[in-house]
């Protein structure tokens, strides 16, 4: 989908801002760029919609050279969420949101359909805040506007520069929250950028932890964690190593014995005796089956921090439980895997 080869940043006064770049992005993956201020984070997402231009390398969207789409057109399908919330302020709600298909000349029906449905997504009540002015909403309320002002005209790309660091931690929780529900719906290609390492973990498919203007390791949150490549990755990550601060999938078990496809399930294919969890030939979560029985079963967000993880299956009668990434079923969490994890880091000194 996006593909640097070998970007450099270098600006007038000769600071180098990113240098030798080479990074793939993956249609419909969140990826994140995180690191310290100034590593060059935002000049490497900025140079995706081509407000900031290489100096030299290339850059691809869809295999092809983005110095050969007309700007216009390349701007029209990537949406922007900046820090800044940016809502023209004398504009109302609906006004905001229906610029960009509006310059797309989108038909008014289909535009009136789009932002009602994009409101109800985000939990706007259309009829309560279609007509309201931005200086009406509170700073959380504004942001998910600016959001879905994002994707109004149904960009293939999403870019997201550091959007809820200026919010209270109470709306800044729930945003990232709506946008990993949002992306189970939507699954564009959206590319984050953080200072925050947790935001990043909770967030990133894929995570590019930058340092003066490098890539210093690209992976996964389980890779990135479980594996930093040199002292900075672990400085950087610190303390959220702690397994109640961990995110869920980092332990889950790797055995497949109690994942079961839903054409087995049909068959009768699997052991009439114990828990068992369906998926469909793409992966998706099914449901469960207890003992032969299906049985109603709740999965694990994979973004879940462990101590929330294990009081779910607390509360449960069930000693392991499904966990789920934007519906795909990526493993199962036992009781054994948390005690196995919480011996592991205890040896190593970074647990409790």
């Amino acid at each position: 989908m996006i593909h640097f080869v070998n970007v450099d940043k270098v600006y007038p006064d000769g600071t180098k801002a990113v240098k030798n770049f080479s990074l793939d992005i993956e249609e419909g993956k969140l990826v994140t760029l995180i690191g310290p201020s100034g590593c060059g984070k935002s000049t490497t997402m900025k140079m995706i919609n081509r407000l900031t231009e290489p100096t030299s390398g290339v850059l691809y969207i869809n295999d092809r050279n983005i110095e050969e789409y007309n700007i216009h057109e390349l701007r029209w399908n990537i949406g922007y969420v900046l820090q800044e919330i940016a809502l023209f302020p004398h504009m109302t709600v609906e006004e905001n949101i229906a610029v960009v298909p509006e310059m797309k000349k989108w038909k008014k029906k289909y535009i009136e359909k789009r932002i009602n449905e994009l409101m109800e997504m985000v939990g706007l009540d259309p009829k309560t805040y279609r007509k309201r002015l931005p200086q009406e909403l509170s700073g959380g309320e504004q942001q998910r506007v600016g959001v879905i002002r994002a994707l109004a005209a149904d960009p293939d790309i999403i870019l997201m520069d550091e959007p809820f660091s200026a919010l209270d931690p109470i709306a800044r929780e729930r945003l990232q929250h709506d946008i990993q529900t949002l992306q189970k719906e939507i699954r564009k290609t959206i590319v984050f950028v953080t200072h925050d390492m947790d935001e990043a973990l909770a967030l990133g498919d894929k995570i590019c932890l930058m340092k003066d203007g490098r890539i210093v390791q690209v992976g996964t949150p389980q890779q990135l964690m479980l594996h930093p490549e040199n002292q900075f990755v672990k400085d950087f990550i610190g303390a959220r190593q702690s397994p109640w601060e961990t995110a869920v999938d980092i332990i889950l078990s790797r055995s497949s014995r109690h994942i079961i496809s839903q054409q087995q399930y049909k068959n009768g294919m699997f052991p009439k005796h114990g828990l068992y969890f369906i998926k469909d030939k793409e992966h998706r979560w099914v449901g469960a089956v207890q003992d032969g029985i299906r049985t109603k079963i709740a999965p694990l967000e994979n973004y879940l921090p462990l101590h929330e993880a294990v009081e779910r299956m607390e509360e449960g009668k069930y000693s392991a439980l499904p966990v789920v990434k934007n519906g795909i079923l990526i493993g199962v969490l036992s009781y054994k895997d948390v005690v196995t994890y919480l011996k592991s880091t205890d040896k190593r000194g970074d647990a409790l």
